[in-house]
C-alpha cells in the first residue's frame, strides 16, 4: 500500500541534486541503477543448460558522495536590527550510501559575517547555533532499515513529510522558521498485522511528536493476506509540547481513518478513504474526511493523486500540522495575530487536492528526474484558499537544475501569508563543478508572536563526484 511513503525524504535527502527535489517528493518505483545492475548479474549467472549454474549473491556496494559549496548570502538575521547583513557561507557535504538500509548525510551551511549585523555581532551567525536543537542540522540524514524491514529509524531534516494518511500531519516542514534548525526522526515497524510509524520533529527537544498504528482488516480475520494493507483502520494522535524552537502553546490532536484499496492492477492502484477526528478534552472540536486516490506508476511517470471532501466543526481541521506549522504556531494566517491553537477557524467543509508526479524521458531508474512536481490546494466554503508546491525540472542532458517552491496560506480573506524561492545550477566542466543561485523570501518569528520579513539572495560555486 502507498500510503507509506515516509521513506521517500530518506532516499531523496541522500542523494544529489538540487535542493528542492529532495525535501519530500516521492521516488518513482522503478528499480534504481544498483537493482538494475544486481538483476542482471543474477540472470547472467543462470545458464540455458539443463543444470543451472550456482548463483553467487549480489554483493552490496558502498556508495559516497564529497561536496563543496561557496555562495555569498543575505538576509535580514539579527531580531531589532533593520540593516541587511552579508554572509558567505560555506556547506560541505558528505553522503555514504550503503544500500537500502543503510545511509548518512552529514554536512550543514556554516554562514562567515561579511558586513552589518550590528554591533556585537559575531563572525559566526549566532541564530543558526544558539539552541540546542540547532545543532541537529549537522545530521542532513541517517537511516537504518527500510519500509520493506520489519523495523526502520530515520533522523534528519524532515521536509514535506506526511504521518501516513495524512490527516493530522501533512507535507510539514521542521524547517520553516529559518532560526530553527532541528533533526527530526520517525521509527517504523511492523509486527503481524500491525504497521507502526512514530516521529518527532526536534529529537533534541521537547516538540512535535506523534504516532500513527495501522491495522490489516483482512490479516486480522482471514490470516495473512497475498497483498498487504488492503484493508486497514488506523488510529492516529499528534502532540505539540510547545517548548523548543521558540515558545508557543501546547496542542493535541487525534484522528481514525478507514482506508479500502479497491482497484489492484499492474502499475495501478486506487483507494478510498473515510474519517473522523478532532481536539481530545474539547468535544466540541471535530472534523470528517472523505475522499479517494490513485497511484499509476510506469517505465517513465510515477503519479499519485488524492481528492478529498472536509467538514471542520470547533476549530479542528485536518491537515493542522501543515507547511505552515512552525509559522503558524506563532501567529496563524488572519487578521487575529494569535497563535494557530488560539486563533478562530470557522466551522465549514472544503475541498482538498494534492498531486505528485515524477517523470523522466529516459526512463531514468534512478530518482533524479527531468520533472517532480509536487502541489498541494485546498479551498474552503467560507471564502479561504491555501495552495503550496514545488517544481523541479532537468534540461540540457541534466546539466541545468532549476526548481521554484512557493506557499500561500488564508488567500482570499486578510492578513494572507505568501512565501517563494528559486534555485538554480548549472554544472560545466565535466559536471563536477557548478554555479549555482538562490533568491526568495522569509518569515523570521519575534518577540509577541510577531513574524519579521526578510529576504535572502547568494550566488556561488560548488564542486562534488556526482560525476
Amino acid at each position: 500500500m502507498r500510503l507509506r511513503r515516509g521513506w521517500a525524504a530518506v532516499w531523496l535527502w541522500l542523494l544529489p541534486g538540487i535542493a528542492w527535489t529532495q525535501d519530500g517528493d516521492e521516488p518513482p518505483r522503478t528499480p534504481d541503477l544498483r537493482e538494475a545492475a544486481a538483476a542482471e548479474t543474477s540472470n547472467a549467472g543462470v545458464s540455458s543448460a539443463a543444470e543451472p549454474e550456482t548463483v553467487e549473491p549480489a554483493v552490496r556496494k558502498w556508495h559516497y558522495l564529497t561536496r563543496l559549496e561557496a555562495t555569498t548570502w543575505t538576509l535580514l538575521p539579527r531580531t531589532g536590527v533593520g540593516v541587511e547583513t552579508g554572509f558567505v557561507q560555506i556547506e560541505p557535504l558528505v553522503v555514504i550510501d550503503g544500500g537500502p538500509e543503510f545511509g548518512i548525510n552529514v554536512g550543514a551551511p556554516v554562514r562567515l559575517r561579511l558586513w552589518g549585523g550590528g554591533e556585537g555581532a559575531g563572525l559566526v551567525r549566532h541564530e543558526d547555533w544558539d539552541t540546542l536543537s540547532d545543532w541537529g542540522q549537522l545530521f542532513r540524514g541517517l537511516k537504518f532499515g527500510s519500509d520493506n524491514a520489519p523495523l526502520g529509524v530515520w533522523f534528519g531534516a524532515l521536509e514535506d513529510y506526511s504521518l501516513l494518511t495524512g490527516h493530522l500531519v501533512r507535507r510539514y516542514s521542521n524547517r520553516t522558521n529559518p532560526d530553527y534548525h532541528p533533526a527530526g526522526g520517525f521509527f517504523t515497524g511492523t509486527l503481524g498485522p500491525l504497521y507502526t510509524e512514530a516521529f518527532a520533529s526536534d529529537v533534541l527537544g521537547a516538540r512535535l511528536m506523534g504516532a500513527e498504528l495501522s491495522l490489516d482488516v483482512q490479516h486480522v480475520l482471514f490470516g495473512q493476506p497475498p497483498e498487504k494493507g488492503r484493508y486497514t483502520l488506523a488510529l492516529s494522535a499528534v502532540h505539540d509540547w510547545g517548548r523548543a524552537g521558540g515558545r508557543a502553546p501546547s496542542v493535541t490532536l487525534a484522528h481514525l481513518d478507514a482506508t479500502a484499496i479497491v482497484v489492484v492492477r499492474p502499475g495501478f492502484e486506487a483507494h478510498v478513504v473515510a474519517g473522523w477526528g478532532g481536539r481530545p478534552g474539547e468535544g466540541d472540536a471535530w472534523g470528517a474526511v472523505a475522499g479517494g486516490g490513485l497511484d499509476a506508476v510506469t517505465p517513465t511517470l510515477d503519479l499519485w493523486l488524492r481528492l478529498e471532501v472536509r467538514h471542520q466543526h470547533g476549530g479542528f481541521r485536518q491537515g493542522y500540522f501543515g507547511p505552515d506549522y512552525e509559522l503558524a504556531r506563532f501567529r496563524a494566517a488572519g487578521p487575529d495575530g494569535l497563535p494557530l491553537a488560539e486563533a478562530r477557524f470557522p466551522s465549514g467543509h472544503s475541498a482538498y487536492g494534492e498531486l505528485k508526479v515524477g517523470w523522466d524521458a529516459v526512463s531514468y531508474g534512478g530518482l533524479q528526474r527531468h520533472l517532480m512536481l509536487t502541489l498541494g490546494v485546498e479551498a474552503f466554503t467560507w471564502g479561504r484558499f491555501d495552495v503550496d508546491g514545488r517544481v523541479a525540472v532537468q534540461l540540457f542532458q541534466r546539466n541545468l537544475e532549476l526548481a521554484v517552491k512557493g506557499l500561500g496560506v488564508g488567500m482570499g480573506k486578510p492578513g494572507a501569508r505568501y512565501l517563494g524561492a528559486a534555485e538554480g545550477r548549472w554544472r560545466f566542466l565535466g559536471g563536477k563543478l557548478y554555479a549555482m543561485g538562490t533568491g526568495g523570501t522569509l518569515l523570521f518569528p519575534g518577540v509577541e508572536g510577531t513574524l519579521r520579513p526578510g529576504a535572502f539572495a547568494s550566488v556561488g560555486l560548488g564542486v562534488d563526484n556526482a560525476r
